[in-house]
Formats: structure tokens, C-alpha cells, sequence
């Protein structure tokens, strides 16, 4: 019966033809039931994937997808804001914008993934914290954002449940960088959570998903059209992804790097970018006139301790005691995980960094056990990178450009693969921005 259900949808799809509402329908349905075995849904999947579905299509998928599950709702005036990443190489946004848009006097009920394809996922950087719990049920995610402001929470069986099992299997068959699956995935649990804004990040270039600015503005605008439809106050940020953001890269190594931000100090890039999405959102709320506004307000709840305040209770409330929160929030470097080695790489020549290969960074990572291959890969927290330069910032030959955190032996292909990412010129290019375009 459910064979025949899906080689019906997926003939539909091959020749262009709408596939029957109810069938889709009852298709999402099973999906969340957990009634079609996973290759069964493989082939819808790699039959969307290779032939795309229409705009229409992609909005009852969206819809169906939502209300598989259960939704937040707020009461009040309810300034419910988020944002969505579709995923970047050393993006630890989530971590410092939940608690600075609380701060802001934002309710943020943020749902989370895990690592995607070569991309970490915010869930797997949080569990590098001692006690931290992601897996609210709704009422808890409530419960969180009444008390402290934010929350970020792992997508569970009760929000959403028909992306749970579609998210995994996309993971490891390729069929990650569909515009109606990835519309589909984020819309459904970002209205599932009652927002009245969202800003998306999608990510361009060649560390992201979407590889140039075409694709990136095909999906920022269906993603767009397809929140607006549901009635979400929506912004997509077109951003820059072939250099990795920020200096920390890899999952317990982010948390470090957000901690830092969080502290007044850190990485200027990954400062700029919590402060560039954070702002839009304070200007789609109406908590400030403007996105400048936003953007100024945001950096001064990273210097005056407010978003930090709110980090360390929003751990504490997610299952981390207090003792370790507060530690965590002064010296991260005692509490998260440490990798057994730390390897130093040094620049070969003096100059300026022309570019560091972001997706190469990534791929290693995954490689030696930040990432996933399979559903039942567990991950290494503690693997990753520390970038000691940038992209146009000067270097001397025989400086530290890189330290690695590995804990098995670095093999030779990774250590020529990682000494190849670094480019150096003898001139410095034009600044680097990471905002390419908005789409409204």
C-alpha cells in the first residue's frame, strides 16, 4: 500500500504533473507515523531531489509538515523571533543570538539541528556542555522561554515529526541541497514554533550548500514566499561561505569561540554576523526603527554582560548546574572537552591571507570525527581548529597560522590537505564582507 502511494508520487513528480493533496497528504502523514520503511521514502526524496516540485507544492509540503506535530503558542503581545542558518563552516551564530536577542526583550524558542552534510549542527555544539539539555518537549520549551527569554532545543518527535526521519535520511543520501526539501525542513519547524519574524542566513559559495549566488537567492526568495505565505514577518541575509566564519571551528571549540563573543572579546566576523542578523531582527519586531539600530543594540548587550547573563540561565535552566554555567561563562577552556593532541601549522611564506578553504577545514574535520557519515555515527566534540588569521589580514612566514585538535594521528593526506588550504598573496585585496545581498 505504501509502495503504491509513493511510485504514485513519484510519477507525478518525474512527469511534471501536482501530486494529489491527499496523497501528499497522507504520504507526510506516514512519514511522521513511521509507517514507510526508510528506502520507501529514499525514493521520494531522490525523486524530488532530481526533479523539483512547484512553489504551490512546496508550501502544502511545508504546511503538512508543520502541523505533523505539535506548536508553540504565546500569549500577549508575543515578539516571537528566530533565525535559520542553512548551514556554514565554523556558524556558532545561534549560540550568542538567542540570549542577545533576549536581552533585546525578543522571546527566542529556538529549534536546532544536527550537523548536516560537512556543516556542524548547533545541537551537537551544545552537547559538548556539561549536563546541557536539548531535548525539550514543547511545553518545556515554553516553560524556558517564560523564565529566561530564550531556549534552543532539539527538533523532537513532537514538532514537526515527519522532517525528524526526512532531516536523518537526507543527511547521508545526498539529497541535502533540494530547494523544496530544504524550504520544506526549515519553514515547517520555524512556524512551528509561533514566530511572528525569522531572518535566514543562507550561506553561498563553496563551503556552503548553495554554491553561487543564483542558487543562494532561489532559495533565500522560496524560503521567503514560502514564511510569508504562513504568515511570518521574513528576511533572508545572502552571506559569504567560502572563508569559515570566526577563529573556532568544530563542536565544543564553537562553544569556546561563542563563550569569547558572549565575554566582550572573541572574533570580530562572528561578532558582526550575530550583530547583522540580530539587528534585522529587532527592526522586523519593531524593538528598534531600524536594522543600524538593531545591529547597535545587539553589540551592546555582548559588552555589557546581558546576553552572557542570559546564556549562563539559559543553560542552567537546559540542565547545566549553575557552578559549571558560571564557570563556563569565565574560564570555557576548564569545563568543555579537550582533544588529546593539538597539532601547529606555520605560514610557508610572509604576505596577506588571500583566502582560507573553508569546505577543506570541514571535510577534514568530519574526517577525523567532528561529523557524520551514517545516522548511527556518534560525533567527537572535541575536534576542530583555532584559526590564528583571516582572510587580508598580514602574516609572517614561520607564524602559527592554525592549530588542529585531533585526537587519532593527523595521516599525511590530512596534513597536505590542511597546509593547501592557507593561500597567501603578496598583495592585500579589497575588504571582505560577508553580507552579499537581502532579500525581502
Amino acid at each position: 500500500m505504501s509502495d503504491d502511494l509513493i511510485l504514485r508520487l513519484c510519477a507525478s513528480i518525474e512527469n511534471h504533473q501536482p501530486m494529489e493533496r491527499l496523497e501528499l497528504a497522507l504520504f507526510i502523514e506516514g512519514v511522521a507515523q513511521r509507517k514507510f520503511p526508510v528506502d520507501e521514502i529514499e525514493k521520494w526524496l531522490r525523486c524530488v531531489h532530481m526533479h523539483g516540485i512547484s512553489v504551490a507544492e512546496t508550501t502544502a509540503l511545508t504546511q503538512g509538515m508543520m502541523n505533523s506535530g505539535a506548536a508553540l503558542e504565546w500569549k500577549g503581545l508575543a515578539n516571537v523571533a528566530d533565525k535559520h542558518s542553512t548551514g556554514g563552516v565554523g556558524d556558532k551564530m545561534s549560540l550568542i543570538l538567542a540570549p542577545a536577542l533576549a536581552a533585546c526583550g525578543l522571546r527566542v524558542p529556538m529549534l536546532a539541528g544536527r550537523g548536516l552534510g560537512h556543516t556542524g549542527g548547533t545541537i551537537d555544539k551544545l552537547e559538548s556542555i556539561p549536563g546541557f539539555n536539548c531535548n525539550l518537549t514543547p511545553y518545556q520549551m515554553q516553560e524556558t522561554v517564560k523564565k529566561v527569554g530564550c531556549c534552543i532545543a532539539a527538533q523532537n518527535e513532537a514538532i514537526a515529526p515527519a522532517d525528524g526521519l526526512l532531516y536523518a535520511i537526507r543527511d547521508v543520501t545526498n539529497t541535502v541541497d533540494s530547494i523544496p526539501l530544504i524550504t520544506a525542513s526549515i519553514v515547517s519547524k520555524k512556524a512551528a514554533e509561533g514566530l511572528n519574524a525569522l531572518v535566514l542566513d543562507v550561506k553561498c559559495g563553496h563551503a556552503a550548500f548553495m554554491k553561487n549566488e543564483k542558487d543562494a537567492i532561489a532559495l533565500a526568495q522560496s524560503m521567503v514566499d514560502t514564511a510569508k505565505g504562513l504568515g511570518i514577518n521574513t528576511v533572508a541575509q545572502i552571506t559569504d561561505m567560502n572563508e569559515p566564519i570566526g577563529s573556532h571551528i568544530g563542536n565544543a571549540l564553537e562553544v569556546l569561540g561563542s563563550v569569547l563573543v558572549l565575554q566582550g572579546k572573541g572574533s570580530q566576523d562572528t561578532r558582526d554576523l550575530v550583530a547583522l542578523q540580530g539587528g534585522q531582527l529587532l527592526a522586523l519586531t519593531g524593538i528598534t526603527s531600524t536594522r543600524a539600530e538593531g545591529v547597535k543594540l545587539i553589540h551592546e548587550v555582548l559588552d555589557n554582560g546581558k546576553a552572557m547573563a542570559l546564556f549562563v540561565e539559559m543553560c542552567v535552566q537546559q540542565g547545566t548546574s549553575r557552578t559549571v554555567a558560571e564557570k563556563l561563562a569565565i574560564h570555557p577552556e576548564q569545563i568543555l572537552p579537550q582533544s588529546k593532541k593539538v597539532t601547529t601549522l606555520y605560514s610557508p611564506n610572509s604576505g596577506f591571507v588571500e583566502s582560507i578553504d573553508a569546505m577543506v577545514l570541514a571535510e577534514v574535520a568530519r574526517e577525523l570525527g567532528a561529523g557524520r557519515f551514517s545516522m548511527s555515527d556518534s560525533i567527537n566534540h572535541v575536534i576542530g581548529y583555532v584559526l590564528e588569521t583571516g582572510k587580508n589580514h598580514p602574516i609572517e612566514k614561520g607564524k602559527p597560522w592554525i592549530s588542529i585538535h585531533h585526537d587519532l594521528e593527523l595521516s599525511s593526506v590530512h596534513l597536505a590537505r590542511l597546509r593547501n588550504c592557507l593561500k597567501i598573496s603578496d598583495e592585500q585585496s579589497a575588504e571582505f564582507q560577508r553580507l552579499i545581498t537581502i532579500i525581502t
